[in-house]
């Protein structure tokens, strides 16, 4: 993964080039928002490996290119945005879902893309993908079992979710253990397919996102 210049590019420039990089940062800012909220839509149910009412999507990924690109705060803002566009109109669990999702991709892409900028290279980005892809599985858990299960519960009772799980896992027990069994390597995987194709899409896309086409 090529070297990405950030804000700091902008500071040592003439004015004129300054403003310039502000306008494409808030333009491929927006861009990178709106096809994170598009890719949001399309969810993918995992049948016999989790529970229906679970699905994957691919809506982080923009995030982490954005915080790779221009930055760990442009990646937040690109999660932020997506999150307030879908709660807007396509929510369905008033909120609480983009909440939490809000918070994990922050947790992703953010400390992805802090711990890139301190060392920008292959093994650099790799070891900021992993990082993040970690630290989010883990923040999934109380994320879940404080945050968005007991909202969910007013709808549907915690008996019917838990069995959701003794489904396809018949030994679990309770919602945090079915969280720990399912919910967080799911949440790992998930960051993990978002970081192999920023890795097969990055350099071709590097170009348009600084400036350099």
């Amino acid at each position: 993964m090529a070297e990405i210049k950030t804000d700091s590019k902008a500071a040592k420039q003439p004015t004129g080039d300054a403003t310039g990089w502000k306008i494409r940062t808030i333009t491929v800012t927006g861009v990178l928002s709106a096809t994170a909220f598009l890719l949001q839509l399309i969810e993918i149910p995992i049948p016999m490996l989790m529970p229906t009412f679970i699905k994957f999507d691919f809506s982080d990924l923009p995030a982490l290119i954005g915080s790779f690109a221009l930055g760990p705060v442009c990646g937040i803002v690109i999660e932020l945005i997506k999150n307030i566009l879908h709660a807007a109109l396509a929510t369905g669990s008033f909120g609480v879902g983009e909440l939490s999702n809000f918070v994990l991709g922050a947790v992703f892409v953010g400390i992805a893309g802090v711990v890139y900028r301190r060392n920008r290279s292959k093994k650099g980005a790799l070891a900021a993908s992993l990082t993040g892809a970690v630290a989010m599985a883990i923040v999934s858990f109380p994320s879940n079992l404080f945050l968005v299960y007991p909202v969910y519960y007013q709808f549907m009772p915690e008996e019917t979710i838990l069995a959701a799980y003794q489904a396809i896992l018949p030994g679990m027990k309770s919602i945090a253990q079915s969280l720990l069994i399912f919910n967080v390597p799911f949440t790992f995987v998930k960051g993990i397919l978002d970081v192999i194709i920023t890795f097969a899409v990055y350099k071709k896309l590097s170009p348009v996102l600084k400036g350099n086409d």
